[in-house]
């Protein structure tokens, strides 16, 4: 049976089997790419990508942090994002977006043309149980968050990714479903592909972005839609320790959304069950996704 799917590359939709790069392709060999991940919701008004302009704003700030020249505008960008959710019948998805050095003259200097490919696939809210269901169990890493002396953190980068592959299969292989990485000053980052919240006493405390984190569209997200409703919620340095004393802690990020953690390092958070607070984030962060909040109608394009 063929695969109607299509995947846009370089101005163009291709069938899916056709979306194929050289295997000499630099962003191969080198991890010269930078992608963002989006998501669109169904909602009563039809199919909705949240924040698209602040996600496609983030992906061209990645590409400038590495000297890289997208060969499309911004409103290009999210104008193919949209022709290539509509060409795959999709009603809620997760987008692709991924900028790459392509092939060519081979060797570490980046030479060869910027290539530019939109992906989307079925995702359905909440689909990842470990978390949404149930508490996720995580575990501290061995692997130290790079350092963002090292390269640029703040950019949506495939090379940082390989950092976060090796703690996600570490925890994996340790029976947990999530790493939680710390920083070079053994003070805590974020998740593999997630941001980190604790709740202590009723305050709200997650780490700064000075702690090497990546700068996350859900995690902003979240911090408005907490302090819209009144509350707060502190930045600061926090210890392993402050993880483990914790009434709860949580994560979220794109694909995540907000799931609950409820044993890290086999040490129980709170008393071992989702929190409520936890629990009253995840229904309002469907809410705002879903457009059934309209304080944040304007965090939605419907399409």
């Amino acid at each position: 049976m063929s695969d109607n799917r299509k995947i846009w590359m370089n101005g163009e939709l291709v069938c899916y089997k056709d979306a194929k790069i050289h295997v000499l392709t630099h962003a191969l060999h080198y991890s010269t790419a930078i992608f963002e991940g989006i998501r669109c919701y169904n909602t009563k008004k039809g199919p909705a990508i949240f924040r698209l302009p602040e996600h496609i704003d983030r992906l061209f700030k990645s590409a400038k942090m590495y000297s890289m020249q997208i060969p499309y505008s911004k409103n290009q960008i999210s104008n193919a994002i949209i022709k290539t959710i509509k060409a795959n019948l999709l009603n809620e998805c997760y987008i692709r977006p991924i900028a790459y050095y392509g092939h060519g003259e081979m060797g570490l200097t980046p030479k060869n043309d910027i290539n530019v490919s939109i992906a989307c696939w079925g995702w359905r809210i909440g689909e990842t149980s470990a978390g949404n269901v149930t508490g996720a169990k995580c575990k501290i890493s061995s692997w130290i968050k790079i350092d963002p002396r090292s390269q640029p953190m703040k950019a949506k980068a495939a090379s940082n990714y390989a950092n976060a592959a090796l703690a996600r299969i570490e925890a994996l292989n340790d029976g947990c479903d999530e790493a939680i990485l710390l920083n070079h000053q053994g003070k805590i980052t974020e998740g593999s592909a997630e941001h980190i919240f604790i709740v202590k006493d009723g305050c709200m405390y997650t780490p700064p972005l000075t702690a090497g984190i990546f700068n996350g569209i859900t995690r902003d997200s979240i911090m408005k839609m907490i302090k819209l409703d009144g509350e707060n919620v502190l930045e600061v340095d926090l210890d392993r320790e402050d993880l483990y004393v914790a009434d709860e802690v949580f994560m979220v990020g794109t694909a995540a959304e907000v799931k609950s953690v409820t044993e890290i390092d086999h040490i129980k958070i709170g008393d071992g069950e989702p929190g409520m607070i936890t629990r009253k984030l995840q229904n309002k962060f469907k809410d705002v996704t879903t457009g059934n909040d309209k304080r944040f109608s304007s965090w939605l394009l419907y399409i």
